[in-house]
């Protein structure tokens, strides 16, 4: 019997050795097989999974809309008194319904396309009808100080007497947004009378994408190489703040679990900005980890020192002090246009106390980005835009003579949000996600069994003499 428990236990030990190897070997093969997937379905070229979901977004888009009604236009007008704004929405349209154009494979491992821009609007997924008015900024007349020298302002009031021109309007969420014939416009005989937040947009796209398909380097994927036929930007005289840098948002390069931060375009912003990791999410049973624009990304300079080329107007941004904020009048011709987040999310008190009906709020005015971090993919995203138009007092100007100081005023706020679906979840666990952690359960059952099995039978076969060694004593003390 002794002879045969000590065999037993060396086949134990054999059996346990044999399954930790295999839990180990495992770990590798699972992980190269992975790899080799990613390589092969990551790469942006026809036939593979990520060209399928890149040509065409197989989730739907939409853009939510809530404009700032001006509850108090005379006093502000007659008085400058401080802006009391109440806003009004959602107003949701459906976008990037379109798939991508003019699409080209070069020769350099690049696919180069255009973005169609389109805008469907939803009633059942918004509070009103297009044709809701708002009491609302005019456009054309705020910006009017900033566009012409102080010199002409005697001119430009002219003009707006003529026109017949407030400081404020009463126009339509349509025409707000997608644009309308602006009497000012028509006085000073411009080439285009269509003025619009948005305008134009239905029927054109913002410039010529380059990006890398990933098929000489998987870890380059989705990665700007140029935009607009260039390398670089030219808004901001300096290489810097000039960079294309990262993707476009909709997926980025793959393996992502030690990346800290991810760096994406926007053409809406006229630059490039990163996203941090804040924490990991289960969205439709995948794991994701979840990256937010922080206050970091439109932090003063003195905060953020690498801000300091996107700081353009000294006074407005009373010497760069002033944080949430970013001029982008160096690519929207010269127009006191400024973007921040909504409800001035991050932005100095000075920014936020400048008018009334401003209440930021982190959960629902910051951007983030769920990526699946083996893929790369976003799996959803709520990019949260704020666009103001800053105006300032002029003497000359009678509808602006009362101003007393450089108003950041909010306009509209939009919220681009898109969700992996049902049917793209399933097939994105079944693929990926489910045999990953049947796999990984695999390796942790045979490591764990093996080694229970392992250190058990060792013990066992260890212990066994000294028990024999003890019971032979105890026979030989009762013998005497």
């Amino acid at each position: 019997m002794g002879c045969n428990r000590k065999i037993a236990l060396i086949i134990g030990i054999a059996i346990g050795a044999l399954l930790v190897i295999i839990g180990g070997i495992l770990i590798p093969f699972g992980n190269e097989i992975i790899q080799n997937t990613i390589n092969k379905e990551g790469v942006i070229e026809e036939g593979t999974l990520a060209y399928e979901n890149w040509i065409e977004t197989g989730s739907p888009v939409y853009r939510q809309f809530w404009l700032f009604d001006v509850k108090n236009p005379l006093e502000i007008m007659n008085f400058g008194a401080k802006p009391v704004l109440m806003q009004k929405g959602p107003y949701t349209y459906r976008v990037r319904y379109l798939p991508k154009d003019n699409i080209t494979a070069n020769d350099n491992y690049t696919i180069s396309y255009l973005q169609p821009y389109s805008a469907v609007f939803e009633p059942h997924l918004s509070v009103g009808s297009e044709m809701d008015k708002i009491t609302a900024l005019n456009f054309a007349a705020a910006a009017a100080p900033s566009l012409y020298p102080k010199m002409f302002h005697g001119f430009v009031n002219k003009i707006l007497k003529k026109a017949n021109a407030s400081l404020f309007q009463y126009r339509t969420v349509e025409e707000l947004l997608w644009g309308y014939e602006d009497p000012i416009l028509k006085q000073i005989h411009s080439k285009d009378l269509i003025t619009g937040i948005f305008y134009p947009y239905n029927g054109t796209a913002d410039g010529l994408y380059n990006v890398y398909t990933g098929e000489d380097d998987i870890s380059k994927v989705a990665i700007i190489d140029r935009w607009r036929n260039k390398k670089n930007l030219n808004f901001w005289d300096d290489p810097y703040c000039d960079m294309i840098n990262g993707t476009d948002g909709s997926s980025f390069p793959p393996f992502l679990h030690n990346k800290a931060r991810l760096y994406f375009f926007s053409s809406d912003i006229c630059r490039s900005i990163f996203a941090e990791y804040e924490q990991k999410y289960e969205l439709k049973k995948i794991p994701v980890h979840r990256f937010v624009v922080p206050p970091a990304a439109l932090a003063s300079i003195a905060e953020n020192p690498e801000n300091h080329c996107f700081c353009k107007d000294m006074t407005v941004s009373q010497n760069c002090t002033y944080a949430g904020i970013l001029d982008i009048s160096t690519c929207k011709d010269k127009k006191p246009i400024y973007i921040s987040l909504p409800h001035f999310l991050y932005a100095s008190d000075e920014v936020v106390n400048s008018v009334e009906g401003i209440s930021p709020n982190k959960e629902e005015h910051e951007t983030f980005l769920d990526v699946e971090p083996v893929t790369g993919f976003t799996l959803r995203i709520a990019k949260r835009i704020q666009i103001n138009l800053m105006f300032k007092p002029s003497k000359k100007i009678e509808i602006l003579s009362n101003i007393k100081k450089s108003i950041i005023f909010p306009l509209v706020w939009l919220n681009e949000t898109a969700t992996v679906d049902d049917e793209t979840s399933a097939m994105f666990r079944a693929s990926l996600t489910t045999p990953m952690t049947v796999l990984g359960c695999i390796q942790i059952i045979l490591l764990c069994v093996g080694s229970l099995l392992l250190l058990s039978c060792a013990i066992a076969l260890c212990v066994t003499p000294r028990v024999k060694e003890t019971i032979k004593a105890n026979l030989r003390m009762e013998k005497f």
